[in-house]
């Protein structure tokens, strides 16, 4: 009866090789490749958004923690939810309007300052370690159901979603991502809430024998839901994967209304999550590891059949993430990194390299062109694909990375990216001087707390690294760009068309 489960689970990842050559056929430039044409409507937006936030940690991590704390179990995914929907009501649409590929693309265009280009090298360590922790998150799932060793199953899996992402590149990742929302709203919707509720006796039977303090909203902590909140909600507000999704959006509508609608779905996945983990303390209340409880009761709970649906929903689930930090992570290297280490070098840099695409003549999709273009980016999808499964393998403590990635983006670059959306005063040499300052402070703390061992505050994985980082950040932007001269009135002429729409798709950004 097991080998059905694993049939299902063998046909799906079969199916996702299938999406990729499909998305090939739709693929004919630099466009097609990074951002879908831009010509996402209303359902496939909000299915492939809600696809890329919600990962192993939602999926597996909620289900555990709903588990050993109850329904404020659920405070992970809800941080995760209201992140979307802050950036899809409140800075979606102008993103959007830019017609851009990256992060930083967006501070080049701002700002006019060639400070703010560093940006793309943290960006690039983010997404690089986002997709490392993905990989090694679905491989746990190969692990119980196939019997592989660790270093066997991520590279099986890395391979399947480096096929289809290099294949076809965001449209490939895009209707995989459709298929992968499909099968996670049926598994843990329609199949595990309903039978894990059912067999733990309802909301009535968890609340007599788990007790009622389960039903607590609070009772995980109001330190660890602080620090969902500051970590991914405003990770959410400016990671480049989150943003080359928005570039995917066919109008500002579509981006702030589809997002919207994915992040009340990312809610509701936190709580269907959380009571999931709740019955499943009653069913089956010996579990040591509550990461291994929702396989747990895919495979023991569950009818045979179903518990195939629902592990194939959490290797959707960890899959999504991870094709989507590869594509972001390979979109930023090749138009950000590589053009500022070169012109570092001396080598200068062209419209070519920031853009990412080749302006008119790559937007069209005719001639050799479009199809060079194309070619470089699977080869750097390919490229970083490699190394992040080497990553996975090879680092035992990828969170860590993770962990101090997220630190920095949050704390260095929160406060140029979104003072840039929303305060006009705010300038190039503000900007860069606020990175500086926040990066190096957050670092600082980070190390100083790593090395005193300070255990009350979990070193690394404490939270006061962002909180000071933010405050240096926050201080050193204002007061700079307000003690320098305002942003050149011909920048901020070029912004404004942007935001207003007015350029043409692709227009190169102009290396400053």
């Amino acid at each position: 009866m097991q080998a059905l489960n694993i049939a299902i689970v063998v046909a799906y990842l079969v199916a996702m090789l299938g999406f990729g050559w499909w998305g090939k056929s739709r693929t004919r430039n630099a466009s097609d490749y990074l951002v879908a044409g831009r010509r996402l409507g209303p359902l496939l937006y909000t299915g492939t958004m809600a696809a890329v936030v919600l990962g192993g940690a939602s999926t597996v991590g909620g289900v555990g923690l709903g588990y050993q704390y109850g329904i404020s179990g659920m405070w992970l995914v809800v941080a995760i939810g209201t992140g979307v929907l802050l950036l899809s009501l409140l800075f979606a649409p102008t993103i959007q309007k830019l017609k851009i590929y990256t992060v930083s693309q967006m501070l080049t265009l701002r700002y006019g300052h060639r400070a703010t280009r560093v940006s793309g090298i943290v960006m690039l360590a983010y997404t690089l370690m986002l997709c490392a922790t993905s990989t090694g998150a679905y491989a746990t799932i190969f692990v119980v159901l196939f019997g592989w060793d660790r270093a066997l199953s991520i590279a099986v899996g890395g391979a399947i979603v480096l096929i289809y992402s290099t294949i076809g590149g965001m449209w490939s990742i895009t209707l995989a991502d459709m298929a992968q929302f499909v099968i996670k709203t049926i598994g843990v919707f329609a199949l595990m809430l309903p039978f894990s509720l059912a067999a733990a006796g309802g909301f009535d039977g968890i609340r007599d024998r788990a007790g009622a303090e389960f039903f607590s909203i609070t009772g995980i902590g109001a330190q660890s839901i602080i620090t969902y909140f500051v970590v991914y909600t405003l990770g959410l507000l400016i990671g480049q994967d989150i943003w080359q999704r928005v570039f995917t959006s066919r109008t500002p509508v579509v981006a702030r209304w589809g997002g919207s609608a994915a992040g009340v779905y990312c809610i509701l996945y936190g709580v269907a999550g959380a009571v999931i983990g709740m019955s499943a303390s009653v069913i089956v209340p010996a579990i040591e590891s509550r990461d291994d409880v929702y396989a747990d009761v895919a495979l023991n709970v569950l009818p045979i059949g179903v518990g195939g649906l629902v592990l194939a929903a959490a290797v959707a689930a960890m899959m999504s993430t991870a094709s989507g930090a590869l594509i972001a992570a390979a979109t930023v290297a090749r138009t950000d990194v590589v053009p500022f280490v070169a012109g570092w070098s001396g080598r200068g840099a062209t419209d070519h390299d920031v853009t990412g695409a080749t302006g008119a003549t790559g937007a069209t999709g005719e001639g050799t062109t479009a199809e060079h273009d194309v070619a470089s980016s699977r080869w750097w999808v390919l490229g970083l694909g490699i190394v992040t499964i080497a990553l996975a393998v090879v680092v035992q403590d990828v969170v860590a990375a993770l962990t101090i990635a997220y630190d920095i983006l949050v704390g260095g670059l929160l406060v140029a990216i979104l003072g840039g959306l929303v305060w006009r005063r705010g300038n190039g040499i503000g900007a860069g001087a606020s990175m500086a300052a926040g990066t190096l402070v957050t670092l600082g703390v980070m190390t100083y707390l790593e090395i005193t061992a300070e255990v009350r505050y979990d070193g690394i994985y404490s939270n006061y690294p962002i909180y000071y980082g933010l405050g240096a950040s926050l201080l050193v932007y204002a007061v700079v760009s307000l003690a320098t001269r305002p942003t050149d009135p011909r920048v901020m002429g070029a912004w404004d068309r942007r935001v207003a729409g007015e350029v043409p798709e692709d227009a190169p950004v102009p290396v400053r």
